[in-house]
């Protein structure tokens, strides 16, 4: 299998960014734009990690991740939002990582390259 990325995220420049920043590192990536589609998504195809912002309209990524984690246990899941006080939520505790989202990168990379293998 493909090493295929979910990137759920409701701003299409964070979306389209991260998907040609990681393609461009050898990634297969899949956008959704919120978290029902993302949910949808993973019902119909196979990932090996997901990438999940947190303050989104509808559901918001905690819930969401919640459902993920109960749906496809092992799944990593790094949460990529601009706020780290959402790292108090014991909730986000199960994900595999938390990246508050910045300019660089590279963070959210190395933690993608430890999480997928």
């Amino acid at each position: 299998m493909s090493q295929k990325i979910l990137v759920i995220d409701d701003h299409e420049v964070m979306r389209d960014l991260l998907q040609e920043e990681l393609q461009e590192s050898g990634y297969d990536v899949v956008t959704a734009e919120s978290c029902f589609d993302g949910l949808n998504i993973l019902k119909e195809q196979e990932f090996k990690l997901v990438i999940l912002d947190i303050r989104m309209p509808g559901m918001d990524g905690i819930e969401a991740l919640e459902k993920i984690i109960n749906a496809n246990r092992g799944l990593p899941v790094i949460i990529h939002s601009a706020f780290s006080h959402y790292k108090e939520n014991y909730l986000t505790w199960s994900a595999a990582d938390y990246i508050v989202k910045s300019g660089d990168l590279q963070p959210l990379k190395d933690s993608i390259a430890q999480h997928i293998r």
